[in-house]
C-alpha cells in the first residue's frame, strides 16, 4: 500500500525552479536523470516535483561552494583546513599534545624527548636504534663540498638518503617512528656537516659552533623546542601534502624544507639577521628605525598574526639570551635596537628576530637561525607526516575557478555542479 503524501511534499514547476534557480529545462533534466522525483497534478498538464529532492539538490550545491570558498580562505591564511593533535597555538603560547612548549623547555627536555612527545611514542623510544656510522658515497661528496651551505647541502641529500631507507612506509608504526628518528639525526648531522650521531641535537649544534659551550648549548636546546612546530604552517603543510601520496619521510621533510627556504617563511630569519647587522653598522640603532620607516619600509619580523600581544616564543629565547648575556656591548646594541623597533612599529618581536640576534651575538653566521630553525622544525614535519600516514586520504584541494569560461551550449551551468549543461533537447516528462 502506497503512503500517502501530504501537500506540502510536492510543489509546482516554477516554485522547484526558483528554489533551484534554474531554468525549467534544467529542472526537466534533474527528473530525467532520477535525482528529482516527480508525480502528476490535479491538473493533468502538469506535474509536481518532490520538495526533499530539491532540498537536496540545494544542500549539494551550497556545500560545494562553501567548501570552495572555505578552502581560498583557508589556504591564504587563517582558517583551520585540516585536524591534527600534533600542536596547537594559543595567543599566551603553544603547545605539544596538550603540554606548553615553554614548560617542556624549563624540564630541560631535549629536541629527541619533544619528537617522542610530538610522534606520540608511548614508551617507545625509536632513537634506541644507532645511527648510521657513515654516509653513503653520493652523500659524503655533499657534506664535503664546501660550496654549499648547510640548507642548500640537506636539500640536495634528502633524496639521496630515501632510497636507503626501508622502514618508513612499513605499516608498522614502531618502524616509521624509528624511520623519523634516524630522518632526525641524519638531517641535524647535514646541517652540522658531520657524520651522524646519537648526542643530542642541541650538543651536535653547540659542537659545530663553540665546542663545550654550555650557555650556548642551552640557548640551542631553546630555540630548537620553540621551533620544533607550530601548527600547520606552509612548510607543516607541505610535508604533510607529500605524506598524504604515500610518498617517503624523507620526500614529506623534503617538502617541508623546500618551503622553508622560501623568502616568505624561513626567508624571514635571513631579513631579520640582514636587519641587524644593518643597524649594528648604523650610527644608531635608533637612526636605523627612523631611516627605515621614512623610507616607507616595514620592519622586519616584528607583529605575528596569531600572537597580538607579541611572540611568546620570542620572548622566552630572547630572555634567555639577556640573562646569558655573552658580548654584553653587542648585545646591548641588539636590545637598542629591538627597543626602537618595539616603539616604532607598537609591535613585538617574532622568533625570526630572537633567532637572528642569538646568531649575531654568538657570531653563528648568516645562516645560523635558520638552521637552528630548520633542525627544531624537521621534527614537526615528521609528525605531521607520520600523522597523515596513520589517518590515510589523499589532501586535494578544489580550485575555484575564475579564469575565461569555457563555450557551454546555453550558457546555464548545472545548479547540482556547476559544469556547464550539453545541448539536449529536453521535453516534460509524463
Amino acid at each position: 500500500m502506497q503512503t500517502p503524501t501530504r501537500a506540502g511534499d510536492y510543489i509546482d514547476a516554477r516554485e522547484a525552479s526558483e528554489r533551484l534557480g534554474v531554468s525549467t529545462a534544467t529542472l526537466y533534466a534533474y527528473v530525467s536523470r532520477g535525482l528529482v522525483h516527480s508525480r502528476p497534478g490535479d491538473d493533468p498538464r502538469k506535474r509536481l516535483y518532490r520538495t526533499q529532492d530539491i532540498e537536496r539538490l540545494i544542500e549539494r550545491r551550497d556545500a560545494g561552494r562553501s567548501a570552495a570558498q572555505g578552502a581560498a580562505h583557508s589556504l591564504a591564511w587563517g582558517l583551520p583546513v585540516l585536524e591534527t593533535r600534533v600542536s596547537l597555538i594559543r595567543p599566551e603560547g603553544h603547545y605539544y599534545r596538550g603540554r606548553a612548549v615553554a614548560d617542556l623547555v624549563e624540564q630541560g627536555l631535549s629536541l629527541e624527548d619533544v619528537a617522542r612527545l610530538l610522534w606520540d611514542c608511548g614508551d617507545h623510544d625509536p632513537f634506541a636504534l644507532p645511527p648510521p656510522s657513515a654516509w653513503p658515497a653520493p652523500v659524503r661528496a655533499l657534506v664535503r663540498d664546501p660550496r654549499l651551505r648547510a640548507l642548500e647541502r640537506t636539500a640536495a641529500a634528502l633524496p639521496l638518503l630515501a632510497m636507503s631507507s626501508v622502514r618508513d612506509l612499513s605499516p608498522d608504526p614502531r618502524r616509521r617512528r624509528e624511520s623519523a628518528a634516524n630522518l632526525l639525526r641524519q638531517t641535524t648531522a647535514l646541517l652540522a656537516g658531520v657524520t651522524p650521531d646519537p648526542r643530542p641535537a642541541h650538543e651536535l649544534l653547540t659542537q659545530l659552533w663553540r665546542p663545550g659551550d654550555a650557555d650556548l648549548a642551552e640557548l640551542v636546546r631553546t630555540a630548537l623546542l620553540l621551533c620544533a612546530d607550530h601548527e600547520l604552517n606552509a612548510s607543516a603543510f607541505a610535508a604533510r601534502v607529500v605524506a598524504s601520496t604515500g610518498a617517503s619521510l624523507n620526500g614529506a621533510v623534503a617538502a617541508g624544507l623546500a618551503a622553508l627556504l622560501g623568502p616568505e617563511h624561513g626567508g624571514a630569519t635571513a631579513r631579520a639577521y640582514d636587519f641587524i647587522q644593518d643597524a649594528l653598522r648604523a650610527e644608531s640603532p635608533q637612526r636605523h628605525v627612523l631611516a627605515c620607516l621614512q623610507r616607507g619600509e616595514t620592519l622586519p619580523t616584528f607583529g605575528h598574526p596569531l600572537y597580538p600581544s607579541g611572540d611568546p616564543r620570542a620572548r622566552l629565547l630572547l630572555a634567555r639570551l639577556d640573562a646569558v648575556r655573552p658580548r654584553p656591548p653587542r648585545l646591548a646594541r641588539v636590545r637598542q635596537l629591538l627597543d626602537a623597533a618595539v616603539e616604532a612599529s607598537g609591535q613585538d618581536p617574532s622568533t625570526d628576530f630572537a633567532l637572528a640576534a642569538l646568531a649575531d651575538v654568538y657570531e653563528l653566521g648568516a645562516e645560523g637561525g635558520l638552521i637552528l630553525f630548520a633542525a627544531g622544525r624537521v621534527a614537526g614535519w615528521l609528525a605531521h607526516a607520520l600523522e597523515q600516514q596513520a589517518g590515510g586520504g589523499l589532501i586535494r584541494p578544489r580550485a575555484s575557478y575564475v579564469g575565461v569560461a569555457p563555450p557551454s551550449a546555453d550558457g546555464d551551468a548545472d545548479a547540482a555542479t556547476g559544469r556547464p549543461r550539453r545541448r539536449r533537447s529536453v521535453r516534460p516528462p509524463p
